[in-house]
């Protein structure tokens, strides 16, 4: 089954826990603090591969978790950091940020990474906190949280050459002269429900991937037929190959319905409309077609590449395949609208202004909220007397008494933030 438009979860590892820790050796006095760092958390890392064509995979598996970083360790030893998750992804999978729309990759090359998900990174142990007020200081940090994503993944076929037309124009039938590829031919309107990949394999060793996409019909470009939901497969392609039928008793005019699938090509994306475009009239073995060629080819400007054929008895099939290899040694490349060229990108969120509030929840109770509070509250190890210590002065910096106190709240009152609950003194 092809499917090309999949919505997933990644959760990135949580990072270690620092340790509080003293070492405890003979002939070593007054030791100290011997509280080793936590571990990183395990990133999310997409993959492209050349070898799939479809994201068929991620219908039965959604949802992608790393490990956390393991907690730091006694004598200073900090912990092991977890292994990165790869998601394996088609070669030109389209990367989006579901909960805002946004582009956040575009994997084009075999092997090309994406970091979508950073690992949270670890917590320091409590080697770090001593100073010469504090020598044995009960202080560590909990590791950070890791990231947790909505994506929605767009397959968008890489392909050198699309064939684009009308359902039953001869696309299907075209691919399986040209190539090895066997889709299925029927003589009924959309055979095609999805699109078929082939390789043509040329005397001149000048190879191309062909794609024969779903038929498109007027008003495509907004969801019409299959509509746009194969459209996205034609941005990809360097040459178009615009096949036409000329049976002459199918009750179509051939230049209307070239000039139809071209304005929905345009309407879609107006880059496909500069790239170049072989004519490809079809059905010509049918009596009556030569005619109608004719007919068409008065209508057309007089500088179009035009290349009729009959796929079934192969006529002009290998001249056309030939043609094709020569305009797409000369077409530009397609530039991708990505964030930056590296082979490896990482993306992370862009943290939101922080705003704290406190909200009355009740007579005596009230709420904190607030990204750097939060974030506090999750870094904060609250376990030793030292940690609670620190904690209380942080959020005095911060600003949390101050607010709390404008807000009416009163010694004893208690105070949540996030799910951790205390009394405000």
């Amino acid at each position: 089954m092809f499917v090309d438009n999949v919505k997933i979860t990644v959760r990135s590892g949580k990072g270690g826990d620092g340790a509080v820790s003293f070492r405890h050796e003979k002939y070593v006095p007054l030791g100290g603090p011997a509280g080793g760092d936590g571990g990183r958390g395990g990133d999310i890392i997409l993959k492209a591969n050349e070898g799939m064509n479809t994201l068929m995979d991620f219908r039965y598996k959604r949802i992608f978790k790393a490990e956390p970083g393991q907690n730091g360790q006694i004598k200073g030893m900090y912990g092991r950091k977890a292994d990165p998750v790869y998601i394996v992804v088609p070669a030109g999978t389209s990367v989006y940020d579901e909960d805002t729309g946004k582009l956040i990759g575009d994997l084009t090359e075999h092997n090309q990474e994406l970091v979508v998900a950073k690992g949270g990174s670890g917590g320091r142990g409590n080697i770090h906190f001593a100073n010469s007020k504090n020598r044995a200081p009960e202080i560590a940090e909990n590791g950070e949280p890791g990231q947790e994503l909505h994506l929605r993944l767009e397959l968008k076929l890489i392909a050198d050459v699309g064939l684009v037309g009308f359902p039953s124009v001869g696309k299907s039938t075209l691919l399986s002269v040209a190539t090895s590829a066997k889709p299925k031919i029927a003589a009924y309107h959309f055979t095609t429900l999805s699109p078929n990949l082939g390789m043509v394999k040329l005397d001149s060793g000048l190879d191309f991937v062909i794609a024969d996409l779903p038929g498109l019909i007027e008003g495509a470009s907004n969801g019409v037929g299959l509509g746009i939901q194969f459209l996205r497969h034609v941005e990809r392609t360097r040459v178009i190959l615009h096949l036409v039928d000329m049976d002459p008793e199918n009750g179509r005019d051939p230049y209307e319905d070239y000039l139809s699938i071209r304005n929905e090509l345009g309407k879609y994306d107006g880059n496909i409309l500069k790239r170049p475009e072989i004519i490809v009239p079809t059905k010509l073995d049918i009596a009556g077609s030569d005619e109608r060629l004719k007919e068409f080819k008065s209508k057309l400007p007089d500088d179009v590449d035009i290349f009729p054929i009959s796929s079934i008895q192969h006529t002009g099939v290998k001249d056309l395949m030939n043609h094709t290899s020569t305009v797409l040694q000369n077409a530009e490349p397609i530039h991708f609208d990505v964030e930056n060229d590296d082979e490896t990108k990482e993306y992370n969120y862009e943290a939101k202004a922080d705003r704290l509030t406190v909200e009355k929840d009740g007579e005596h109770s009230f709420i904190v909220k607030g990204e750097d509070v939060e974030r506090l509250l999750q870094r904060s190890n609250l376990d030793h007397q030292d940690g609670i210590m620190r904690f209380a002065r942080m959020l005095k910096g911060m600003g949390v008494e101050d607010a709390l106190i404008k807000a009416g709240a009163q010694s004893g009152d208690s105070v949540t933030i996030l799910d951790f609950t205390f009394e405000f003194i």
